[in-house]
C-alpha cells in the first residue's frame, strides 16, 4: 500500500469525523466535548495532510516536523472534550503545560538536527501519557453512559498509548513498518472517536427516553396532590391490575368523596384547601401498600384500589383504615380543619371485571354512606341504583 493511500485513508477518516462533531456540536444542550473533539480531529487531519502533501519530497524532516506539532496539539483538545463532556472538574491547565512541553521538545530537537528517534522520543511519550490518562478517565466513568462505549474508548485510548511508545523503536529497527504503523495508528483513532460518538449519541438517546418518561409520568399523575390522575386510571389501570393481582385474589376499589371540603374552601380559601387536599393525598400514600393505587379523580374525590386481597372481609379493614386517616383533624399554619369522608366499595371481579363498572358501583355505595349521614363505608350490594342513573 503506498504512502499516498494510507495518508489518503487517514485524513479521509478524520475529516468525515470531524464533519460529524461540528454537526453535533450546533445540536441545543449538546455536551461541550462534541466542539472539542471537532478541533483535535482537526489537527489530526491537518497533521495527516502535511504528511500527504510533503513527503512525497526527498527530505521527509520538514513533513515530520509539521506533523508532529499538529498530532501534540490534537491530545489536549481531545482530553479537554472528555473532561467536558463527562463533566469532570479537572485542572486543564495542565494538559496544555504538557502540551507545550512536547512541542518545545519537537522544536529543540528539529533545531540540533537530532536523530529521528530522538526527535520522536520526547514528543511520543507525552502523547502516550496523553492517552493513558484519556483511557483512565473514560473507564473510571464508564457507567455513565449506556452500553459499552466508554469502554471502547479506554480500550482503544490504552492501545494507541502502547502503539505512540513502541511505534519510533520499531520503526528504528524496521524501517519498512513505518507505513504499516499508519494504517494501525488510524485504525485505532477510527475506533476511539468511534466510540465517542457513539457515547454523544446514546446520551442524546437515554436523555430523550428520560424526558418521554418525564412527560408520560406527568400525563398521569394529579399536579396538584402527586397521586395519580384519572387519564391515568382510564389508561393503565387494566395494565397494572394485571400486574399487581395474582389468581384467585380480590381487587378492592374505594370511592371517596370529602365530607365538609366545600366550607373549608369558601371560608378559608382556595390555599388553604390546597394544602388540605395535599394532606389527604398523603395520608392515603402513606397508609396504602406500594401495590395500591391511589389517584385524584375530582376536585374532593379520591379512588383507592386495593390489590392482592386474599377475601372481600379485608375490604372493611382498609376502609376503616382509611377513614380514620382522613377525619383525622388537618392543620393548615396553626389552623385545625375537621373533614368526613364517605367510601363506596365495589370488589373485582365480584362486581365487574372493568375499571369502568367498578368506579360506577363504587361510586353508588359513596352515594349511599352520603344518604345514611355521611363519613362511612359500605360495600356495593347488587340492586342499589347508580348516582348517574
Amino acid at each position: 500500500m503506498s504512502y499516498e493511500i494510507v495518508h489518503t485513508f487517514g485524513f479521509t477518516v478524520y475529516f468525515v469525523f470531524l464533519l460529524f462533531f461540528l454537526w453535533i456540536s450546533r445540536f441545543a444542550k449538546t455536551s461541550a466535548g462534541a466542539g472539542w473533539w471537532a478541533c483535535s480531529l482537526a489537527f489530526a487531519l491537518c497533521g495527516r495532510l502535511a504528511l500527504f502533501l510533503m513527503l512525497p519530497s526527498s527530505n521527509v524532516h520538514p513533513a515530520a516536523f509539521i506533523y508532529a506539532i499538529f498530532i501534540v496539539l490534537e491530545k489536549p483538545f481531545l482530553l479537554t472534550g472528555l473532561a467536558r463532556f463527562l463533566n469532570l472538574d479537572l485542572r486543564e491547565r495542565w494538559f496544555w503545560v504538557a502540551a507545550a512541553v512536547a512541542e518545545l521538545w519537537v522544536l529543540l530537537t528539529w533545531m540540533a538536527d537530532a536523530t529521528p528517534l530522538m526527535r520522536s522520543a520526547g514528543y511520543t511519550l507525552i502523547n502516550a501519557c496523553f492517552l493513558v490518562y484519556a483511557a483512565w478517565l473514560a473507564y473510571h466513568h464508564r457507567h455513565q453512559i449506556p452500553g459499552w462505549a466508554l469502554t471502547v474508548t479506554a480500550s482503544a485510548s490504552a492501545v494507541l498509548a502502547v502503539h505512540w511508545l513502541v511505534a519510533p523503536y520499531i520503526i528504528e529497527l524496521q524501517p519498512s513498518w513505518f507505513r504499516n504503523g499508519f494504517v494501525l495508528g488510524t485504525s485505532l483513532v477510527l475506533i476511539q472517536y468511534s466510540s465517542l460518538l457513539a457515547a454523544i449519541l446514546l446520551r442524546f438517546q437515554k436523555r430523550l427516553v428520560d424526558a418521554e418518561a418525564k412527560a408520560l409520568g406527568l400525563a398521569f399523575l394529579d399536579p396538584l396532590t402527586g397521586l395519580k390522575n384519572k387519564r391515568y386510571m382510564e389508561t393503565l389501570f387494566d395494565h397494572a391490575l394485571l400486574l399487581a393481582t395474582r389468581p384467585h385474589q380480590v381487587v378492592a376499589v374505594f370511592y371517596i368523596d370529602l365530607d365538609n371540603f366545600k366550607p373549608i374552601n369558601d371560608n378559608a380559601g382556595h390555599a388553604v384547601g390546597d394544602e388540605v387536599l395535599k394532606t389527604v393525598a398523603s395520608r392515603l400514600q402513606t397508609h396504602t401498600r406500594s401495590t395500591d393505587i391511589c389517584a385524584r379523580v375530582g376536585g374532593d374525590e379520591f379512588i383507592v384500589i386495593g390489590t392482592q386481597l386474599e377475601n372481600p372481609d379485608q375490604a372493611y379493614g382498609i376502609a376503616k383504615k382509611l377513614l380514620d386517616q382522613l377525619t383525622a383533624e388537618i392543620d393548615v399554619s396553626g389552623a385545625n380543619y375537621a373533614l368526613g369522608a364517605s367510601i363506596g366499595i365495589s370488589l373485582y371481579p365480584i362486581h365487574g371485571t372493568k375499571l369502568a363498572e367498578l368506579i360506577d358501583r363504587a361510586d353508588s355505595a359513596m352515594y349511599q354512606v352520603k344518604r345514611n349521614g355521611k363519613s362511612g363505608y359500605v360495600i356495593y350490594q347488587a340492586g342499589e341504583k347508580s348516582a348517574n342513573s
